[in-house]
C-alpha cells in the first residue's frame, strides 16, 4: 500500500501538477484545501503533511492526523503553524530548506535597486506624461557601487544576497545570532558586526530573520533612529520584524531615505496604510519567494525529505524551536 502525503494548497493546476509529476514511487499525494472536511478525512491515515502553515495548524490539526510522521513545509517561514502544538504532538516540522533562497535573494537585490533608482516613481511619472520630473539635485538617485550594505541575517537567502552584492562592489557587513568562522566570512566577503554598528555604518539594512518573540518589532524607533541618515531598509522576510508606525515616522521626518518592502504587519494591508501615502516605499505584494523555478525546488526538497523519514532516517531542515524535541 502507498505512503499517502496530503498536500494542502490552492495553487494553481499548473504548479499542483508539477508536485504530481514529483511524487517518488510508493507514494500517494492528496491535494485538498485546508479546513475542509476533505482536508481532515485526508489526514486521518496520512503519514507526511506538504504544503504551508496556516493558522489552525494547532492541535486539532495534529489529533485529526494520528500517523502523522513530517510536517514538510514549502516555505522558509513557519510562524502561522502552532509549533508547541507539533511538540506535544512529537511530530517535526521542516522547512523548505532554502529553497526560495535565490529568488528572494534575487527580489532583495531588486528592491534595493529600484529604491536607489526610483523606478516605480520615474516609471509613473513616464506613463503619465512626465518627462524628468524636478531636477537632478531635487530628485537623486543612486549607485550601490562602494556602499555598505548590512543584512540582518545570514542564512540561506542572506548568504545568497552577500554573494550578489558583492558581484555590485558592495561592503556587506552582517548580524546574526550564529556567527561564521573568519574563513567563513572570507570566503563569503562579509564581517559580523553587532546589531548597532550595523545599524549606523549601512547605507542600505536588509532584513533576513524568522519572525518570533525575539524578531518582533526588532527594527522599532530606537533601532530605526541609528541608521546612517539617508540611508534605505528592505524588508522581505516578515512584515511584524518591522514596526510600521515608527518606520513611518523615519521615513517621513528622518534618519530613513527609503523602504522597500515585500512584507507588511497585515497581509493584505486595508486600503489607506499610511505607508501607501509616501513617494519612498516601494511595495511588492508578499511575493519575493515563488518564482516558476523555486516551486519545483521546494517539491525537490520536500520530497527527497519525506522519503528520508519514511526509510526511518532524522529530517533535514528541522525549524530550530524543534530541533531538541522528540516524541511526547
Amino acid at each position: 500500500m502507498a505512503t499517502k502525503i496530503v498536500f494542502a494548497s490552492r495553487l494553481p493546476a499548473a504548479i499542483v501538477d508539477t508536485a504530481r509529476a514529483m511524487v517518488p514511487a510508493g507514494f500517494e499525494m492528496t491535494a485538498v484545501d485546508h479546513g475542509t472536511p476533505a482536508f481532515y478525512e485526508a489526514l486521518h491515515d496520512a503519514e507526511f503533511y506538504l504544503g504551508f502553515p496556516r493558522p489552525g495548524m494547532g492541535n486539532e490539526f495534529f489529533r485529526a492526523a494520528p500517523r502523522l510522521r513530517l510536517v514538510q513545509l514549502v516555505t522558509a517561514g513557519y510562524d502561522a503553524l502552532d509549533l508547541e502544538a507539533a511538540r506535544k504532538a512529537g511530530v517535526p516540522v521542516a522547512n523548505c530548506g532554502g529553497s526560495n533562497a535565490v529568488s528572494v535573494a534575487e527580489h532583495t537585490i531588486t528592491l534595493m535597486l529600484a529604491v536607489l533608482k526610483r523606478l516605480v516613481w520615474q516609471h509613473n511619472n513616464v506613463v503619465a506624461g512626465k518627462w524628468r520630473v524636478g531636477d537632478f539635485a531635487q530628485t537623486r538617485c543612486y549607485e550601490v557601487e562602494g556602499k555598505v550594505l548590512g543584512l540582518v541575517g545570514l542564512g540561506n537567502i542572506g548568504k545568497k544576497v552577500a554573494r550578489k552584492a558583492n558581484a555590485l562592489d558592495m561592503r556587506v557587513l552582517y548580524y546574526d545570532v550564529r556567527r561564521l568562522t573568519e574563513a567563513e566570512e572570507d570566503a563569503l566577503r562579509v564581517r559580523f558586526v553587532l546589531f548597532s554598528g550595523l545599524l549606523a555604518a549601512s547605507d542600505v539594512v536588509s532584513l533576513h530573520v524568522p519572525l518570533d518573540a525575539t524578531t518582533r518589532n526588532l527594527m522599532s524607533a530606537r533601532e530605526l533612529g541609528m541608521m546612517k541618515p539617508g540611508s534605505v531598509l528592505t524588508n522581505t522576510c516578515r512584515g511584524p520584524v518591522v514596526d510600521e508606525a515608527a518606520l513611518y515616522t523615519a521615513l517621513t521626518s528622518g534618519p530613513l531615505a527609503a523602504a522597500g518592502l515585500d512584507v507588511l504587519v497585515e497581509e493584505p494591508a486595508k486600503p489607506g496604510h499610511p505607508l501607501f501615502g509616501l513617494e519612498n516605499v516601494t511595495f511588492t505584494p508578499h511575493a519575493a519567494g515563488p518564482t516558476w523555478e523555486s516551486w519545483a525546488k521546494a517539491f525537490r526538497n520536500g520530497f527527497d525529505n519525506i522519503q528520508r523519514v519514511a526509510r526511518g532516517g532524522a529530517p533535514l531542515w528541522v525549524v530550530p524551536e524543534l530541533r531538541d524535541s522528540g516524541p511526547a
